[in-house]
């Protein structure tokens, strides 16, 4: 009877030693298994942090470039608006060169007038009415042309100055949807990259 009892203690013996190298084996199965998916997850999230890298290296070159075509284009319409003052200023001098010359034109008429007008009164007296009458009307027919002709020039500078003016407000319309066109696509750049981020938390 001891004999048996010792036979079968060595069986329960054997049978627990070899169902605790299957758990064994089995556990060492799973642990390998899992320290397999945990290396294959980690292969993944640095396959999906360098396509992050690359993808924020890209935003910053392209945020970059954006910078600087916004850097171009205020240097571009600055350098715009001092063109365009400096023509303002140009045709204003015009103007008054213009006006200048036709005071001076008109006082060369007014003088050669009455230098006309004492000569014939020296030379003949009895035709003194007659030649002031004559020369006055003369002298009123040429103010009335300077006077036509200096306003119609002053008409033309008018209009080109005008057109100054409206192409000055045009590039400064242009300048400010420009403006308002890069800060939508920076924002817009932002915003998608605030969402991949978010995306990238969000699966963690």
């Amino acid at each position: 009877f001891q004999a048996n009892i010792l036979t079968e203690l060595k069986k329960w013996k054997l049978n627990l030693i070899q169902h605790h190298k299957i758990q064994v084996r089995q556990e060492k199965e799973k642990h390998a298994a899992h320290v397999k998916q945990l290396q294959n997850e980690i292969e993944n999230l640095k396959e999906l942090l360098h396509t992050y890298e690359i993808s924020v290296t890209r935003k910053d070159e392209v945020i970059t470039n954006l910078a600087r075509a916004l850097e171009k284009q205020k240097d571009r319409v600055e350098l715009m608006r001092k063109f365009t003052l400096w023509r303002i200023q140009h045709v204003k001098a015009k103007q008054q060169e213009y006006a200048v010359r036709m005071a001076d034109k008109h006082f060369q008429t007014a003088l050669v007038k009455k230098v006309w007008t004492a000569w014939r009164s020296v030379s003949e007296e009895r035709w003194k009415d007659k030649v002031a009458r004559a020369c006055q009307l003369r002298a009123e027919d040429v103010c009335v042309q300077l006077t036509n002709d200096y306003e119609a020039r002053l008409g033309e500078l008018t209009a080109a100055l005008e057109q100054t003016k409206a192409e000055i407000l045009r590039l400064h319309s242009e300048r400010d949807q420009y403006e308002d066109t890069m800060k939508k696509a920076f924002m817009r750049g932002v915003c998608a990259l605030n969402l991949e981020a978010m995306t990238m938390f969000q699966s963690k």
